[in-house]
C-alpha cells in the first residue's frame, strides 16, 4: 500500500495590492507544485515481462490512474520516472501530458528522484508510486494542504495495517512526531512491532529534497539509495517534517503482485459500486 496529501503557499506570485485575490488552490497547485512518479521498475513479482505500471486496471495502465489523480487534483506538471520498458511506458504517459526523465539503472527511490531533478520547474515536489492507482484526488489535495499550513520542508503520508510486513516502519516521538522511516528488512524486531507503515507519497520543498539527495549513501540492506533516508537527514537537520496518516489505507495501495492486482481491482469496482462488499486483505509492500 501507499498513502498521499494538499496545500497554500506564501510563494504564490498574483496581484498584489488592496483588491488582490487569492488564487484558487488548483491554481496555486498548478503553479508551484510537480508531481514525480516513480515508474521505472520492472516488477519482477508481477511474474510478467510487461512492465508494472502498464498493466491494466479497470481498462488503463496503473500509471494512467496516478496521472489522472494527480490532475483532478489540479497538477498539471507532472514528470515520471521511466526505465524498464520506457518507451513502451512514454508511449501511454506523454499523450496524457506527463513529461519523461529516464533512471538507466534502478539504484532505488533516492537514485529516482534524484534523476528527475533537471525536469522540476515546481517549488513543491509531490512524489507518488506509479504503482499504486487507489491514490485519489482528495488525498493529494490534503497532503499539499497540510504541507502548506504547516510550512513543512517534507509531508510524509502513512497508514495503518494489521500486518505491516515487508513496508518501512514510521518511527516516532511520544508526540506522534515522525523521526525516521525505517525499512522492513533495516528493522529491529521492536521496530516490526510498529503498524504505522510508509505509503511512498510525499511532499518536499524543492531546495530541502535535492541538497539532501546528494548527500545519500546505500548504507543498507539492498545497497539502494532510499528517499527515506532524506526524511531523517532533514529531522536531523531541525527542518519541519509533517505526518499525514491516511483515513483509507486502500487508496495508498501498491501493486507489486497478480494478487494485489486482483484486490486492487475488487477495490476500485468497490468505489464505483458502493454496495459491493469486499473483504480488506493486506497487499504486498511496496517497492520503496
Amino acid at each position: 500500500m501507499a498513502a498521499r496529501s494538499p496545500q497554500t503557499s506564501a510563494r504564490g506570485r498574483g496581484v498584489h495590492g488592496p483588491l488582490a485575490q487569492a488564487p484558487p488552490p488548483n491554481d496555486i497547485a498548478m503553479s508551484h507544485t510537480t508531481a514525480v512518479i516513480l515508474a521505472a521498475g520492472k516488477g519482477t513479482r508481477m511474474g510478467s515481462e510487461l512492465a508494472k505500471v502498464l498493466h491494466p486496471l479497470a481498462g488503463r495502465p496503473l500509471v494512467a490512474h496516478v496521472l489522472a489523480a494527480c490532475r483532478e487534483a489540479g497538477i498539471e506538471d507532472c514528470v515520471c520516472v521511466i526505465g524498464w520498458q520506457r518507451e513502451a511506458v512514454r508511449a501511454v504517459v506523454e499523450p496524457l501530458g506527463a513529461r519523461c526523465v529516464v533512471q538507466d539503472r534502478q539504484l532505488g527511490t533516492g537514485h529516482a528522484v534524484q534523476c528527475a531533478e533537471g525536469a522540476v520547474r515546481g517549488e513543491e515536489v509531490l512524489v507518488l508510486c506509479g504503482d499504486a492507482p487507489l491514490v485519489d484526488a482528495a488525498l493529494i489535495r490534503r497532503v499539499l494542504e497540510r504541507h502548506r499550513a504547516d510550512a513543512n520542508a517534507c509531508t510524509v503520508v502513512a497508514a495503518r495495517l494489521p500486518d505491516p510486513t515487508g513496508y518501512g516502519r514510521m518511527i516516532t516521538d511520544g508526540h506522534g512526531r515522525l523521526l525516521a522511516i525505517v525499512e522492513h528488512r533495516d528493522a529491529t524486531p521492536e521496530q516490526r512491532a510498529i503498524d504505522l507503515v510508509n505509503s511512498g507519497l510525499y511532499c518536499f520543498r524543492r531546495a530541502a529534497l535535492f541538497t539532501r539527495l546528494t548527500a545519500l549513501r546505500p548504507d543498507n540492506a539492498q545497497g539502494e539509495y532510499y528517499l527515506t533516508d532524506v526524511v531523517a537527514a532533514l529531522v536531523r537537520d531541525g527542518e519541519r517534517v509533517g505526518l499525514l496518516v491516511a483515513d483509507d489505507a486502500a487508496s495508498v495501495l501498491g501493486v507489486n503482485t497478480p494478487a494485489d492486482l486482483a484486490l486492487a481491482e475488487r477495490l476500485h469496482r468497490q468505489r464505483h459500486s458502493p454496495n459491493i462488499h469486499i473483504q480488506h486483505t493486506p497487499a504486498s509492500p511496496p517497492a520503496l
